[in-house]
């Protein structure tokens, strides 16, 4: 039995999902990486070329329906061919829906080109009007976070692949002007190298998780700021045939006294027997899972095995 709450009718490439929650209304709105799984081409060119898609649900995330994608999200330089569009970060603050995302020109076949984090706002989560690119530690960059900090300042959290893929941080007062802050998670032996890092607050603490490539690194903090590691989830497979690979980039909803886990995974990949990447279409199709996560005695606990048809964004 499938446990996937979601594919892409489309192109079956779902990945990197983001929830949010449309202002005034009971619908719970998906944007994800929409890879071109099925798509030929040299190398890893079916990784990039992708738009963002998006599914939005009525019934606190037990049911998922496919929107579309988003468009105009291009640089205006590279209007009227086809780019790359990753990881996006959507949320509601000062007044305005945020979208950061994670941009590539082109369809390259390689990892060594230029990339950055575009801000738009919109009004309605349906237009999008650009802000331009973020000023951040080098020109590869991707995967950004954000939320408002204790300390009162947004802060946003992304990777930083010219660095060691390692994660970085900057913070603004008002959510367009954004300060570079620093190094938060340096790809060394106490915080191996990643990438699609998440911030949310749950429990009485802070919590970071980022994607190891083995599963989720979970760090914990009083004040966003200074992180202690405490382990892996996500490393061991689910009960369900279609989840038991690495559990990949996720984010993370609070609902009340429980978090709501999206995360998406490679079914048809063998992760350790096939290392230099999905050999083939079908090892390359992906889907959406969701699972539940608790703090018990200041740990972060995962339960993996939610069933598909459950609405996990409903406060507990």
């Amino acid at each position: 039995m499938s446990k996937a709450i979601y594919r892409d009718p489309i192109e079956d490439g779902a990945a990197d999902p983001t929830v949010i929650r449309r202002e005034g209304t009971d619908e719970w709105w998906m944007f994800y990486t929409n890879r071109r799984a099925n798509a030929g081409g040299p190398g890893f060119s079916w990784i990039h070329g992708s738009p963002i898609g998006v599914a939005v649900s009525r019934d606190d995330g037990a049911s998922w329906t496919y929107r579309g994608t988003v468009a105009g999200l291009d640089d205006p330089k590279d209007v009227g061919q086809l780019n790359t569009h990753w990881a996006p970060e959507v949320i509601w603050a000062e007044g305005q829906y945020h979208m950061f995302l994670s941009y590539i020109t082109g369809v390259p076949d390689g990892w060594k080109v230029p990339r950055t984090i575009l801000q738009f706002t919109s009004p309605d989560l349906e237009t999008w009007t650009r802000v331009g690119p973020l000023a951040l530690s080098s020109d590869n960059v991707i995967d950004a976070c954000v939320l408002r900090s204790p300390d009162g300042l947004w802060r946003l959290w992304y990777k930083d692949e010219g660095q060691g893929s390692s994660t970085w941080s900057a913070t603004s007062t008002d959510m367009l002007n954004w300060t570079l802050e620093g190094l938060v998670l340096p790809g060394s032996p106490d915080a191996p190298p990643h990438e699609g890092p998440n911030v949310f607050q749950m429990g009485g603490w802070y919590w970071l998780i980022v994607d190891e490539w083995r599963g989720q690194g979970v760090y914990r903090s009083d004040d966003t700021i200074n992180w202690v590691r405490q382990g892996l989830i996500g490393d061991q497979p689910g009960a369900a045939p279609d989840d038991t690979r690495f559990m990949r980039h996720a984010d993370v909803v609070v609902a009340g006294n429980h978090g709501a886990l999206y995360y998406f995974t490679h079914p048809e990949w063998d992760e350790l027997g096939q290392p230099k990447g999905p050999p083939d279409a079908a090892a390359r199709r992906t889907a959406v899972h969701q699972g539940r996560l608790t703090v018990v005695d200041g740990v972060l606990v995962l339960h993996r095995d939610v069933a598909a048809d459950v609405g996990l964004l409903k406060a507990s």
